[in-house]
């Protein structure tokens, strides 16, 4: 039995284009790789970062704990984000978000995330039809936030995933569906409003230690890591006057994943536990402490919000080119009435490497409702 082409695009390059890729460049590759997609409008037009901005209605996948300073009582988005649009156009991953902060010092959320490969058609050794397939990847979360003072929260999330890309129905497929879950842990700390002169001001720190779970099986006797994966990042808000804000943001991100070491064609982290291969992500590089340095990749971005109902923003994502050689620039612009708000994104490559998300719009649309809060 044989798969057209598609099959071949949609598998390979949905799973190998986000994480790093090839052995031969030191890169590491996940099982999963979906659950690092960022899914959010906002957060694609400023570098793909989230874990420290402020909080909005797509927090529980940058950072639940952000959600426990939600300046609402309820917010709900949904989200979507055209995959490969160069090549297909029936490759996406949307979202859905539900957050309520229950009180003052507390909220809870649910995250749905979908990542469809299109339609896959199927032929067979003599070039007739033989059905189609549609596989699937998706991650449901689960989160609660807790406030611990006045400015600094806690948050915990717990995730159920399913990978299904086998070609049911097809000889010789080895390929089975995942099943699995993982949990984050998270922490955000949001300073008082401060005056420094002309302006006033904020601090934002956050962290985010994402998917940590077992490993898992695509084919029986061969287990992979999931992405668990370190943020750590902050920002500054410049509040100008009461119209006028500009946020910026840095943030930076690791996989906490054995990086291969191959010894005698044989890699000796590959049977490492995923407690084990998180601790030991942070030396046991082959390249020393240098190369450990490089796996890490870095953000920059920025917001202007006009009286909170206009923005305008711009990131630069940067992976190391022996790590996988992501780079590119984003734009975005956002419009909010009392109730509605409505993101785009654009990312425009500055790498080598192909980017999914090239020469395509990201959409998020979300409402805040209920109870307002002053935490600012």
């Amino acid at each position: 039995m044989k798969e057209v082409k598609k099959i071949v695009l949609c598998v390979v390059l949905s799973v190998f284009a986000i994480v790093k890729i090839s052995s031969q460049t030191g890169g590491i590759t996940t099982a999963t790789p979906f659950l690092l997609i960022v899914p959010d409008a906002r957060a694609g037009g400023m570098g793909d970062m989230g874990v420290a901005t402020s909080a909005d209605a797509f927090s529980l996948f940058h950072n639940p704990a952000k959600i426990a300073f939600s300046n609402r009582q309820i917010l709900t988005g949904i989200t979507y984000s055209p995959w490969l649009r160069n090549l297909t156009d029936d490759i996406f991953i949307g979202s859905g978000s539900y957050i309520n902060r229950f009180s003052e010092n507390a909220a809870w959320g649910a995250d749905f995330k979908y990542f469809s490969l299109g339609q896959i058609d199927l032929t067979n050794d003599r070039g007739e039809s033989n059905g189609s397939i549609n596989p699937n990847e998706l991650v449901a979360t689960g989160s609660y936030s807790l406030k611990l003072s006045e400015t600094f929260a806690m948050g915990v999330s717990l995730k159920y995933i399913r990978s299904n890309l086998t070609f049911n129905g097809t000889e010789g497929n080895a390929i089975q569906p995942i099943n699995s879950f993982a949990v984050d842990v998270s922490g955000y700390y949001q300073s008082l409003e401060e005056n420094y002169g002309n302006f006033n001001g904020r601090y934002r720190i956050g962290f985010n230690i994402a998917n940590i779970g077992p490993k898992v099986s695509y084919t029986p006797g061969d287990e992979d890591f999931i992405p668990t994966n370190l943020k750590l990042g902050g920002g500054f808000d410049f509040i100008m006057d009461d119209y006028n804000t500009i946020s910026t943001t840095i943030e930076f991100t690791k996989l906490l994943v054995p990086t291969p070491d191959i010894q005698d064609g044989v890699d000796v982290n590959e049977d490492k536990g995923f407690v084990q291969g998180m601790f030991s992500s942070f030396g046991d590089a082959p390249g020393g402490f240098s190369e450990e340095l490089k796996e890490f990749t870095y953000a920059l971005g920025a917001e202007y919000l006009y009286n909170n109902a206009f923005a305008l923003r711009a990131g630069y994502f940067h992976e190391n080119e022996d790590k996988g050689n992501r780079q590119y620039f984003t734009l975005g612009g956002g419009f909010k009435t009392n109730a509605l708000n409505i993101d785009l994104s654009y990312l425009i490559n500055a790498s080598d490497v192909n980017n999914p998300l090239e020469n395509s719009l990201r959409f998020s649309v979300s409402f805040d409702l209920g109870e307002i809060y002053e935490d600012y």
